[in-house]
């Protein structure tokens, strides 16, 4: 079995947070995803039989407040995973590890269950830390610089790879760890599974292309991703690495375009949850003051409809054509997520995939 994700071939498609209470969307709609193991087992085997490449989970442990407590309800990634990989054939499933929360030789041998189980089908996306008050619920302190934020980072994964290449016990004596006569077993299928990072600043963006084989990263504005793009590719570049830029969606697809804007402007309008809303935008913009009113208000209508996803919104072919554009920006995926995936899914899978297959992207 291939991962699929190993394969840099084609137009990455995946999904995004449905191991969270209301996936993406911070909406108090009764239509909200409900995160259920069973709602996420059905999901994942309706994309895998669609030929959907990844599932991607967000690793939480407080929600976000407001009437619904936004993503106060979280599957663990590494057992949602495993869990997954064990119900599937060839999809590929990642689990999402905070690097300060999670021992990395636990984590090694974590990742290379899930793989075998999978039969080579894991990936890891690896998270050096930003949501402060989620650190200090777990008794942590959040270093206040990326330095030492990605530092430990490194040490953290060169452990990992460490246990998942050295077919010896071995000591280990470095900054952060101080390891006495470890080794890895299981190892990974087929050679280390593919790694995933999010990051925005100039330390993040060196440790993923160092690290990674992806770099996921918003799309805001497509003109300014091309340039983001190209030096991100530059930069793997001149350390020969292939490292591919993904990005997250956020669809609402209907027969008509009425149908679809008027779900938007509803989940951005009356069924917003408009106090969770401004906690995670406070949160993930720290400076959020000092951007201009007219942005500062878009960014908080793309968190409303879909965690500063970029909007598919429309028809079958206006929603093809906006990931048709993603594709030409130079992106090599998005992650896709949905007000109810299990229920949406479907409709997107008969009219949207299509559409995308005779474009040649998929």
């Amino acid at each position: 079995m291939t991962n699929l994700m190993k394969k840099k071939s084609g137009f990455k498609l995946g999904t995004f947070s449905s191991n969270c209470s209301s996936g993406m969307t911070v909406t108090k709609s009764p239509d909200r995803w409900v995160n259920s193991w069973d709602n996420n087992l059905k999901l994942g085997q309706m994309l895998d039989d669609a030929g959907i490449d990844f599932m991607l989970p967000i690793a939480r442990w407080i929600g976000y407040g407001g009437e619904t407590d936004f993503h106060g309800g979280v599957l663990e990634t590494v057992t949602w995973a495993t869990a997954l990989l064990a119900s599937t054939k060839n999809i590929s499933v990642f689990a999402t590890i905070h690097t300060a929360a999670n021992n990395p030789v636990v984590v090694a041998k974590q990742i290379a269950t899930m793989d075998q189980i999978g039969n080579g089908r894991s990936g890891l996306n690896i998270v050096a830390g930003w949501n402060k008050p989620e650190y200090e619920a777990l008794g942590l302190t959040l270093p206040d610089d990326h330095e030492t934020r990605y530092g430990y980072a490194q040490e953290w994964f060169d452990v990992v790879e460490n246990l998942w290449t050295s077919d010896e016990y071995f000591d280990w004596d470095g900054k952060y760890f101080n390891l006495k006569h470890v080794a890895g077993d299981p190892k990974p299928v087929d050679g280390r599974p593919p790694i995933l990072n999010a990051a925005g600043s100039e330390t993040g963006r060196a440790f993923a292309t160092d690290n990674a084989d992806y770099l996921f990263t918003p799309a805001i504005d497509l003109t300014r991703s091309v340039e983001e793009i190209k030096e991100l590719q530059d930069l793997a570049s001149s350390k020969g690495r292939d490292v591919g830029v993904l990005t997250f969606s956020h669809v609402i697809c209907r027969e008509t375009e009425e149908e679809a804007t008027a779900l938007r402007d509803r989940l951005m309008g009356d069924l917003a949850d408009w106090d969770a809303v401004d906690n995670l935008v406070n949160l993930q913009f720290a400076h959020a003051q000092s951007f201009p009113h007219d942005l500062l208000a878009q960014i908080k209508n793309l968190f409303a409809m879909g965690h500063g996803g970029f909007p598919l919104v429309g028809t079958p072919r206006q929603v093809a054509d906006g990931i048709i554009t993603l594709h030409k920006t130079g992106f090599a995926g998005t992650t896709l997520s949905f007000v109810d995936y299990v229920e949406e899914f479907p409709f997107f899978r008969d009219n949207v995939l299509p559409l995308l297959e005779e474009a040649g992207i998929r």
